[in-house]
This record gives structure tokens, C-alpha cells and sequence, in this order.
């Protein structure tokens, strides 16, 4: 009787689901655990392992959106599982003296060494209550090497911390997912065959173990110019995206001719412009006019018109479907400004009084601690004196409820290569400057390193984020739900402005803080903006507490 498949819930809300693409073909003869299809969804990108072993029958095709619950296909079960280890035989059928050997030999071996030998499944763990799905960054082990129980295999990669997978037994590794690949919490990575390694001489007969392997390596030889060839991972085609390459012009080594996130980042926009002087051939249609020589007075002006249309690249689009991560992180940015009275108010800082301070001391301060002085401890500081006076600042709206916090749990923005992470410094207000900047150059380490964890950048309070790293004069950051305010830095200018009735000429910072109207109003933000003002210009108020 058929099997049939049908979409899994995925999380509760989520209501459809996008077949990506197949990996079986329709007729295909597949074994219990072996991934049929990408799925993906708003959230994340999950493969469908088949529940029984049999023959697929494909009912939904790539492309097609389907809600939890429909129904994909089907597997003709043991009726036809049954029929379908003796076809390998049966393909060597028409040799009738070897048909005996393969019949007896097969029927021992294929059952026996799998079930005698224990196998053990290592699955995608959970690492969070918002993480949904993991990419392998890389295997420290390769397919068929021995592990040891509490080894590093491989290193799987969140959308906000990276972290490695042990061993969970000593044996024989086995790898199902390939590098790049993203899989959802639960799918599954690998197996361990636990002493495997004795019981694996069942490739000895080499009548049955060939005809297997040619049986297997066909259908994967067709399937390279259908679902998988040139069809990148999650984590490959946003690689793709942002660097503005097609995934036409990139050759996949992942299975089947899939386009792994290693393909990915070897890839560059030097493959494109053989492509662009392929379509030189332009200069024809130009020489033409010249040719056309009786409108002399057009000759002149095909000496301007031919450089308008091939002095740059040529105008062509593309399109690119949004990943599902970027769907997630364009409906979270969104959901801000619609789910909250935003609002941003600025100000500006002489930052010459703390400059001087730094100048001063910098070399004292690093030769006693062993860190610099920087800008960021004068800031964090500031900040957790106002926040103590303007309390609700540091509060979050949980339903009905104001949650008002007695700590300070500072979030630091820090680009890292995979995105800006924003680790948490705990309890700021009671850390010296010292501390303070040891924190910021331990988790700015770690997240430029993918080694952050999740607990590492989970809560916050209040966040501070500094574009003026990258040259931001001025602007308006967006609010890290659920914390209700963020502070802006941005870059130092020296400007003209009015001291005492004199112009002078000073480094200023214009100085910005967004915060949610629903719960703080004008007073506080002003106040609150204006306070740490007044500390960062007259730092001695830091270190009095005044």
C-alpha cells in the first residue's frame, strides 16, 4: 500500500512551505532515511528524509508552494522494496551462471551487516529557542575515518553563533549532509558506525558489490543535470547575491554538481566580464553606419552614440529569489517599525575633554591592564549613569506589563564577517573601565572569530552601535526589539563651534538615540541624551559617579 508523503510541521508559524528541489527522480528506488526533497520555508531550509523504504512517486514539483500537511508524493513500500534488492540481481539476470552466486551470497550479507553492527544517527542539536536552522561550515573529519568519542567533527554555523559538533561514540564516520548544506534543528549530519570497521569487509563479493555501485552511480550521473547541478545551498546563493555573481558562472563540487558555500566564496565577479567581451561583438553593428557612409552628417554622431552604449556593462538584470534567513531578517526589521512608535532624537559631544584624557593615559592604562583605552568604556559608562536615572530607558513592554531592569546589560554592535553580531556585556554598571574593555575586546575577538555563543547574545538592555568605524556622519539606528532605545555613535569631525562667545575649532560626534514612544516619552529621551552628554564632556562626573 503507498506511503503517502506529506509536508511536516515545521514550527507553528509556519503554514506553507516551497519545494526547492528534488533529489530523487520520479521511479526512483530509495532506502529509509534517504533525503527526497528541499523544503524551504520563511524561517529556514530543510531537507525531507523518506520515512520507509520504496519506489517515489512525485506528485509536487520544484517551485510548487504547498501548506503544512499536503501531500508531496508517494512510496510504494515493501511490496515493491521487497522486489527491488533482487533487481540488482536481477539486471545481471541475463548472465544465468551468475545469477546462483549473487542470489545466495546477498541475501547474508547486505541484511546482516547493517543490523549486526550499531549505528549511531548524530543529529542537528539544539543551540536556541530562536535558531531553526545550522550551516556546515566544515568537516575537521572526511567520509570513512575513524573518530573518537568526544572528537570534533564538524563546525555548524547559526545565523548568530558558530559552534562544533562532538563525536557522541568511537567509530566509523559516515557523512550524510555535505559542507554548506543547512539543515534544521533535528536533520540529520552524520552517522557513526560504532565497530563497523570489522564487519565492513562486506564489499568482498565483488559479483554483487560492483553491479551495486553501477546501479547507484547512474541514477546520480542523471541526476547532475537535473535538480542538483548548479543549484546552490542557502548559505552559497546569499554568498552569491551579495557578491552579484550568477550561479550559472560557478561550478559546483557538491554532490551531484551542487553549489556548495565553499564554491561560493572561492567565486569572483572576474568570471563575468569574459561574458561581457563575449558580447564585444557590438563594434559590427557600429561599423555598419560606416559602411552607410552616404549620411555623413549621422557619422559623426555614431562616434558619440557607440560609447553611450558600450562604454559600461551591459544593461541586463537579474533576479533572485530572497532566502529564507533574509526573508526572516527584512519581516523582523519591519516589524519593528511597524510594531513601535520609533522615534530618534540627537544631540552632539566635544569629545576633545576625553581625547585628552586618552592621550594622557592610554599607555599607563594598557601597561597596567593589558587593553587599550578606547571609546567604548567611556560610553558604556555614560550610558549605565543615565540609564539608572532614566530607568525607563532600560525597560522593555511585555504585553500589558512595563519590565523595568536594576542591571545594565550593555549590547556592543560588532561587524563580524558572517553580519553584525551584538554580544552582551552583563552587568556594565558594575565594571570598571579596564574590565569594560576587556569585555569588548574578548567578545569583538570571538565574534570575528564565529565563536560566539548564543548565550553570549542573548538579553541586552540597551544596545550601542557605532557606525562611525565606517565613516557615518549621522543617522538613525533601528531599535534591537525587545529593548526599547539604542544609542548611535558616529564619526569625530573637527568643526567650528561657539565656546565662551569664541569660536573654536573642535572634535565633535553627533550622537543619536531611537527609542520606543509607547513607553518613553520626550522628557526621558531628551534627558536621558542630554545626561550622557554632559558626563562624556566632563569625564571626572564618571569617575565620581556625579
Amino acid at each position: 500500500m503507498p506511503l503517502d508523503i506529506k509536508v511536516p510541521s515545521v514550527g507553528e508559524s509556519v503554514t506553507e512551505v516551497t519545494v526547492a528541489a528534488w533529489n530523487k527522480k520520479e521511479g526512483d528506488f530509495v532506502n529509509r532515511d534517504e533525503v527526497l526533497c528541499e523544503l524551504e520555508s520563511d524561517k529556514a531550509t530543510f531537507e525531507l528524509p523518506a520515512e520507509a523504504s520504496g519506489t517515489l512517486h512525485i506528485i509536487a514539483r520544484p517551485g510548487d508552494t504547498l501548506p503544512i500537511g499536503a501531500v508531496l508524493g508517494s512510496l510504494e513500500e515493501n511490496g515493491s522494496a521487497g522486489k527491488e534488492p533482487p533487481s540488482a540481481a536481477q539486471v545481471i539476470q541475463p548472465q544465468p551462471e551468475q545469477n546462483k552466486q549473487p542470489v545466495e551470497k546477498p541475501a547474508p550479507t547486505t541484511p546482516a551487516a547493517p543490523t549486526t553492527a550499531a549505528v549511531v544517527e548524530m543529529k542537528v542539536p539544539s543551540v536556541g529557542e530562536s535558531v531553526t536552522e545550522v550551516t556546515i561550515a566544515s568537516w575537521n573529519k572526511k567520509d570513512g575515518d575513524p573518530v573518537n568519542r568526544d572528537e570534533v567533527l564538524c563546525e555548524l554555523e547559526s545565523d548568530k553563533a558558530t559552534f562544533e559538533l562532538p563525536a557522541e561514540a568511537s567509530g566509523t564516520l559516515r557523512i550524510v549532509a555535505q559542507q554548506g548544506e543547512t539543515l534544521p534543528i533535528g536533520a540529520l549530519i552524520c552517522r557513526i558506525e560504532v565497530g563497523a570497521a570489522g564487519n565492513e569487509p562486506v564489499s568482498p563479493p565483488p559479483a554483487v558489490a560492483q553491479p551495486a555501485t553501477q546501479l547507484t552511480a547512474q541514477p546520480t550521473e542523471e541526476n547532475k543535470t537535473s535538480y542538483a547541478t548548479g543549484y546552490p545551498s542557502p548559505a552559497a546563493g546569499k554568498i552569491l547575491a551579495e557578491k552579484g555573481i550568477a550561479t550559472k558562472q560557478v561550478n559546483g563540487t557538491g554532490v551531484e554538481g551542487r553549489i556548495t558555500k565553499t564554491d561560493a566564496l572561492k567565486a569572483t565577479v572576474s568570471n563575468q566580464p569574459p561574458a561581457v567581451s563575449g558580447k564585444s561583438v557590438d563594434p559590427k553593428p557600429t561599423e555598419k553606419p560606416d559602411g552607410d557612409r552616404p549620411p555623413a552628417a549621422q557619422t559623426g554622431k555614431s562616434e558619440v552614440s557607440p560609447p553611450t552604449a558600450m562604454a559600461g556593462s551591459p544593461r541586463s538584470q537579474r533576479r533572485q529569489k530572497l532566502t529564507p534567513l533574509r526573508k526572516t531578517v527584512a519581516r523582523r526589521l519591519v516589524a519593528v517599525k511597524n510594531e513601535t512608535a520609533m522615534l530618534t532624537t540627537f544631540n552632539e559631544v566635544d569629545m576633545k575633554p576625553i581625547m585628552e584624557l586618552r592621550t594622557k593615559y592610554k599607555d599607563k592604562f594598557k601597561e597596567k591592564y593589558g587593553v587599550g583605552l578606547g571609546f567604548m568604556s567611556f560610553f558604556a559608562k555614560a550610558v549605565c549613569l543615565a540609564l539608572q536615572e532614566w530607568p525607563a530607558v532600560n525597560a522593555t513592554i511585555d504585553g500589558d506589563e512595563i519590565v523595568y531592569n536594576d542591571f545594565c546589560d550593555i549590547s556592543i554592535a560588532v561587524s563580524a564577517p558572517k553580519g553584525l553580531v551584538v554580544p552582551v556585556i552583563r552587568n556594565a554598571e558594575s565594571m570598571s573601565f579596564a574590565q569594560i574593555e576587556a569585555e569588548v575586546v574578548r567578545l569583538a575577538t570571538k565574534a570575528r572569530d564565529n565563536k560566539l555563543t548564543i548565550e553570549e547574545m542573548t538579553g541586552g538592555t540597551f544596545t550601542i552601535t557605532n557606525g562611525g568605524v565606517f565613516g557615518s556622519m549621522l543617522s538613525t539606528p533601528i531599535i534591537n526589539a525587545p529593548q526599547s532605545a539604542i544609542l548611535g555613535m558616529h564619526n569625530i569631525l573637527e568643526r567650528p563651534v561657539a565656546i565662551n562667545g569664541q569660536v573654536e575649532i573642535r572634535p565633535m560626534m553627533y550622537v543619536a538615540l531611537s527609542y520606543d514612544h509607547r513607553l518613553i516619552d520626550g522628557r526621558e529621551s531628551v534627558s536621558f541624551l542630554v545626561r550622557v552628554k554632559q558626563l562624556l564632556e566632563d569625564p571626572t562626573r564618571l569617575l565620581l559617579g556625579i
